[in-house]
């Protein structure tokens, strides 16, 4: 597993676990030399993983829309930033980069590029693995709607499993490596 993508919030959130646990999670990255692949920002949880990764050498690529980056949200440090035309080329971008993902807390739009990847992988797209980091219980409501709408009908037990949760950066770093499909060459 060389680049893991991170999706997180571009805001800090209320609790001051969830800039540590980015912090966390960069060292944990750094220490088995998988690259960041992140959305490009210089704000919030997305600024702290990327800062924090940079400072241990790690590798940071940033892939952010030409129009944050215009209103400044831009981080300049990075190692590679690729400036991308929307949204939908920078998920496309991000996925590619990257040998598995991390959803941290985050706001709407950490979700849906959480449940984007869990999509595609039901769908086949890929079959790179997909976790979530539960930082303080951050994601137990999501992890029981799940439940819900499985028991409802609305997602099968292998689509539900698709999404690796786990409440430490070292835990979810070692499922994700577990899970990696193996390269053919």
């Amino acid at each position: 597993m060389k680049s893991i993508c991170v999706y997180c919030g571009a805001s800090f959130g209320a609790n001051p676990v969830y800039a540590d646990t980015a912090r966390a999670l960069a060292q944990e990255l750094a220490a088995h030399n998988i690259g960041l692949v992140y959305g490009g920002g210089n704000v919030g949880l997305m600024g702290v993983i990327a800062d924090e990764m940079l400072r241990l050498g790690g590798e940071v690529t940033g892939v952010i829309p030409r129009a944050l980056l215009e209103r400044e949200v831009g981080h300049l440090g990075l190692t590679r930033q690729f400036v991308v035309k929307d949204m939908h080329e920078r998920k496309a971008m991000m996925a590619e980069l990257s040998d598995g993902f991390i959803a941290m807390p985050g706001g709407m739009g950490t979700l849906e590029e959480l449940f984007e990847m869990l999509t595609w992988a039901q769908l086949g797209i890929h079959a790179k693995p997909v976790g979530v980091l539960n930082v303080n219980g951050f994601y137990d409501g999501l992890a029981a709607f799940v439940a819900h709408q499985r028991a409802e009908g609305f997602v099968r037990a292998e689509h539900a499993g698709l999404m690796m949760i786990e409440s430490t950066p070292a835990a979810i770093v070692r499922r994700l490596r577990e899970a990696a499909p193996v390269p053919l060459n």
